[in-house]
């Protein structure tokens, strides 16, 4: 069975701005064969900020 452990590489919060999503797309699309994976979420409490998140899948 293969293991399917998803690393955290790096996380950081970032002003947020409508058009993060794009950015964090265009990585998914294109990296997802490099075995690497990008979240993007509201801050929880300040939701003026975002939360990048880079995985190794």
């Amino acid at each position: 069975m293969e293991n399917n452990k998803i690393e955290t590489l790096s996380t950081v919060r970032i002003q947020h701005s409508d058009d993060l999503y794009k950015i964090v797309d265009c990585l998914n699309r294109t990296l997802k064969e490099k075995d690497l994976m990008f979240g993007l979420a509201l801050d929880e409490d300040e939701h003026d900020k975002a939360v990048f998140t880079i995985y190794r899948t």
